[in-house]
């Protein structure tokens, strides 16, 4: 099992997107997500958090907040806990990321990328749910087949 942390970071009704295309064997390839990645030992997921934004963007995150906690069940990639985070302050300047290209994107215009139809499900808890929420999501290969929602 793994635990991962995720994170939306907002500019002027914009989220920061990283369009995967630059890793091989990524699960994660061609899809648009957010920034974030694999906790290390001893990391809580705020620690996680704010060390993957730093690598993956330059940024440092001065205002965040824990939205939910989203649960992946695969058939081909096993179970993964995914702390999930929206942020909106921030300091330094973006750089190039290794995995991947950064884009600012429209919130308006994020359900158009290629997303994971699981994303898409959290992307709408984030506007709805101002609390935490826990959402279990169950994919066999790239098909979404199950979704739990429960908001707190």
């Amino acid at each position: 099992m793994k635990n991962t942390t995720l994170c939306y970071i907002e500019k002027e009704d914009q989220y920061l997107m990283l369009h995967r295309v630059k890793k091989e064997n990524d699960e994660n390839k061609d899809k648009w997500i957010g920034v974030g990645g694999k906790m290390e030992a001893g990391e809580s997921p705020e620690d996680c958090l704010l060390r993957e934004v730093k690598e993956e963007t330059g940024l440092t995150l001065t205002d965040y907040r824990y939205r939910g906690l989203v649960t992946f069940v695969s058939n081909e990639w096993g179970t993964e806990y995914m702390h999930l985070f929206t942020a909106t302050g921030f300091e330094g300047t973006l750089r190039t990321c290794d995995e991947g290209d950064l884009v600012w994107v429209p919130k308006s215009e994020i359900e158009a990328l290629n997303l994971w139809e699981g994303d898409k499900v959290f992307f709408r808890l984030l506007k709805e749910c101002e609390r935490f929420f826990s959402l279990k999501l169950r994919y066999e290969g790239d098909t979404l087949v199950e979704t739990k929602v429960w908001k707190y």
